[in-house]
């Protein structure tokens, strides 16, 4: 269960004080522990049924260390733009444990796949089939096969952020991808292989991601007699969820496996040959993270004490709880050694010139002074993927993977060069007479 506020004398990952990485490297950073990432895979692993393929979603934490990390341990990827192809193939991922989806592909993305070899393209829309088809005619390939994103007509519960069952730019409608035969089998050089379906994200309740995956094995299977295709591959989504605010609690793994257990193994029994991928990004990163800030001041306005760190939601917009109506916050914990309690309520901000940068609203800390370190915990899935990190121009953080009691570099922090470096000046001054 996620808390407010906590303190401890000093944090350790794998016997490593944090405020000795935070020295080595300096702040604001995130840091990851490489023994919770296997332990949260390992656990969902054992849980799941054997059936069921993991795969690695890299929106949640594309660093290149941390998707090679996962895939060592049997985790495939899904990737969803160029960069996140060429990150999953240099972190070592088998081309066929990669898939591609995203609503927005160009030429560039779809030949890059068809070039790698990967799994399945995951394709959102007829248009989307249509230039797939005509760029492999050109490349004169024979075919490449595909999944169908289906945007299904039932909804889901209990998803933070819902992104199938409602109009969506996500997938085709299942009530028009019903009735597309005819035009599925004008494509000459696409392969359809099975069926795509995600519902939404930070499902807490193990009985509403039971539920979806039921019915979009039922619903992949009904695609596959209408249209006329073999159901070789089903992407029955994930969305689990982790616990960040009070009053939530993490999801029963044992339920959970339990329940996907009688439906996918009912579904193995008509479909022996399937292959079923679950994907996963928040739910295998989020807890092994921990963005590290250190205070530059503290100062009161009108009643209500502000701690104003080098780090805010240029780095983690995640904890501005983008997408709720109430602010609330993320575990956050005091690296100081001064007290042993939450002595009084704090609102923790970045540097940036906006209200609305603040990643704790009154959590109750032990005193915090200048120059004090504050640790914002399960900081490990939409981090700087997700923030603007060049607002105001600070860069993105530093990233540090800690694998077998030593701290790795796995991100240079951004200097003013690098941002600069990309810009051209144009020389406004007369020419010369």
């Amino acid at each position: 269960m996620a808390v407010k506020g906590m303190y401890t004398s000093e944090a350790r990952i794998q016997g490593k004080e944090v405020s000795a990485i935070a020295e080595e490297f300096g702040t604001p950073l995130f840091v990851y522990d490489a023994d919770t990432l296997k332990s949260t895979y390992h656990g969902l692993r054992d849980t799941l049924p054997k059936s069921a393929d993991v795969f690695y979603s890299l929106k949640a934490n594309p660093n290149v260390s941390i998707c090679a990390l996962l895939n060592s341990l049997g985790a495939g990827a899904e990737v969803s733009s160029h960069a996140e192809l060429v990150t999953a193939l240099r972190a070592g991922v088998a081309p066929e444990d990669i898939i591609f989806l995203g609503p927005g592909k160009d030429a560039r993305e779809l030949t890059a796949c068809v070039e790698a070899g990967i799994h399945a393209i995951v394709c959102e829309s007829f248009d989307e089939l249509d230039l797939l088809d005509s760029l492999l005619a050109t490349a004169g390939r024979d075919t490449f096969p595909v999944l169908l994103r289906v945007n299904p007509a039932f909804g889901s519960k209990g998803s933070g952020l819902a992104m199938g069952g409602k109009p969506r730019q996500f997938g085709i409608d299942e009530v028009e991808l019903r009735e597309s035969k005819h035009r599925l089998s004008a494509l000459r050089h696409i392969r359809v292989k099975g069926v795509h379906a995600y519902m939404g994200t930070r499902f807490l309740n193990h009985d509403d991601v039971v539920r979806n995956t039921r019915q979009i094995l039922a619903t992949a299977e009904d695609l596959a007699g209408r249209l006329g295709f073999p159901l070789e591959t089903v992407d029955f989504g994930g969305g689990l969820g982790v616990a960040y605010f009070d009053n939530e609690e993490d999801l029963d793994l044992a339920a959970l496996g339990t329940g996907l257990a009688d439906v996918l193994s009912s579904f193995s029994a008509h479909n022996p040959h399937c292959r079923m991928i679950m994907e996963l990004g928040r739910f295998l990163t989020a807890a092994a993270g921990t963005y590290v800030v250190r205070a530059r001041y503290v100062k009161d306005s009108m009643g209500e004490t502000f701690v104003v760190a080098d780090g805010g939601t240029n780095h983690h917009m995640a904890a501005v709880g983008v997408g709720s109506f109430v602010k609330r916050n993320f575990p956050i914990r005091h690296l100081g050694g001064r007290s042993v309690e939450a002595l009084r309520p704090y609102t923790v901000t970045g540097p940036l010139c906006t209200p609305n940068d603040v990643i704790a609203k009154k959590v109750r800390l032990p005193e915090v002074q200048p120059g004090d370190l504050l640790a914002v915990e399960r900081s490990g899935a939409y981090g700087p993927t997700a923030s603007p990190g060049l607002f105001l121009s600070h860069g993105f953080p530093a990233e540090v993977l800690v694998h077998d009691g030593r701290a790795h570099l796995v991100r240079e922090r951004d200097s003013t060069e690098d941002l600069l470096s990309k810009q051209h000046l144009v020389d406004f001054r007369p020419p010369a007479a």
